[in-house]
């Protein structure tokens, strides 16, 4: 009772400090991008210590729920990851109906922007690996955007980035997102089964239904949903599309009260669970390369150097050279307080690609053996290190730059 007497000088617990500093740390911007970078390097480093085969145990171990019975690594990548899609889904959605997506004066910019950033590093990946047909199914690899890890390069910048560019490369990074997702649904897709597929329209149906009784609360959703991630995972089509299926048809406004948003609750009551568990765990599964299997052919293959080409080059030249145009042409403005420069710097931080482009490259090569998986998480790796450094770096710079030069040729520029 004493701890609860105002003015006393009891010294806090030592437990309520950690638990102080956790809710502290968690509430950083770059929290998200700094545990995604811890799980990825603990995975190597567990891989390549003496307890490598308590870490590839753990992955292969199968799990059961329910009827399905799947090792551990693809419980994550199906199942956790369909978590994250929703999550997905849920942003997408908010943006376009109410955020920097709604309207097409806001949207023209980083769609254009996206697009870019699409289309480079695909084309730098095509022509290194033309006329191989297996590796040119990892052209959607370095097209991919990990938005956690950018926002978090970005972050570690502070004040001297503005918000502008923040909520640009967020509205680029979620477009992307969208992208990937038709990537994944069009190019990425088994032989199908169309009796799973009904079921998966039934239940769509059924989702539809509740958003038209106005229904707001999750559990039916959550119910009808695992149904329907069970037939898709069935169908052919890649299980964590089901997440963006429910996230579009969960109600944004509340029938009863207008004033309240079901998506948006939902959305910041999951963001932590996907940014310090969903990802990190995900990170931690994928991101294993035993060094002593690593040759000098796996690290310039075709495969690795053009992911890796495609997420240092393809994004920083598509995103760069598409905004540019499409200022100049005057379609579109820069959003206030954002420089070239700083255009530059954010075009090279969305190279980071890790979480998404190891999700792509694990639906293009995960059936044809580890070896092509060490190949693309080399690539991947390689890539995305590589994007976030420089860019981070050449932000940093042209921000002391822009310190130096006076208020009023900067006004002029």
């Amino acid at each position: 009772m004493e701890n609860c007497v105002p003015g006393s000088n009891t010294k806090p617990k030592p437990s309520s400090k950690v638990v102080r500093y956790i809710s502290s740390f968690m509430q950083m911007e770059a929290a998200g991008g700094i545990v995604l970078f811890f799980a990825a390097v603990l995975a190597l480093v567990l891989d390549n210590s003496g307890m490598a085969y308590l870490y590839n145990d753990f992955l292969t171990v199968k799990l059961t729920i329910i009827t399905l019975t799947k090792p551990i690594i693809l419980w994550i990548n199906d199942g956790l990851m369909a978590i994250f899609f929703f999550l997905v889904g849920l942003e997408i959605k908010r943006e376009v109906l109410e955020g920097e997506l709604n309207t097409a004066s806001k949207a023209v910019l980083p769609v254009i922007a996206a697009a870019g950033g699409i289309i480079g590093p695909a084309l730098f990946y095509y022509f290194i690996n033309q006329g191989d047909a297996t590796a040119i199914r990892g052209w959607a690899i370095p097209t991919a955007t990990d938005i956690a890890f950018a926002l978090g390069v970005l972050s570690l910048l502070g004040s001297r980035i503005p918000l502008a560019l923040k909520v640009f490369l967020t509205a680029l990074a979620i477009i992307d997102d969208l992208a990937a997702i038709v990537i994944i649904a069009i190019f990425y897709t088994a032989e199908l089964s169309w009796i799973s597929l009904s079921i998966a329209a039934i239940c769509l149906i059924i989702l539809l239904f509740f958003n038209r009784l106005g229904v707001s609360a999750f559990t039916p959703y959550a119910i009808v949903g695992a149904i329907l991630w069970v037939c898709v995972l069935k169908s052919g089509v890649h299980a964590t599309l089901a997440g963006v299926v429910v996230a579009l048809v969960y109600p944004t406004r509340s029938t009863k009260n207008p004033e309240y948003s079901p998506s948006r609750r939902l959305e910041k009551v999951l963001h932590p669970w996907v940014a310090f568990v969903v990802l990190p765990l995900f990170a931690f599964a994928n991101s294993g390369i035993p060094f002593d299997t690593i040759t000098w052919k796996m690290l310039f293959s075709s495969i690795s150097l053009g992911i890796a080409f495609g997420l240092f080059f393809g994004k920083q030249l598509g995103i760069y050279l598409s905004t540019y145009i499409v200022v100049k042409l005057k379609i579109a403005r820069l959003p206030d307080d954002v420089t070239w420069a700083k255009v530059y710097g954010m075009s090279l931080i969305c190279g980071v690609g890790f979480t998404m482009s190891l999700f792509i490259g694990g639906l293009a090569f995960g059936e044809m053996g580890l070896k092509y998986n060490d190949i693309v998480r080399i690539g991947v790796l390689m890539g995305s290190f590589v994007s976030g450094l420089v860019g981070f770096i050449f932000l940093r710079l042209s921000c002391r730059q822009a310190k130096e030069i006076p208020a009023t040729l900067q006004s002029e520029n």
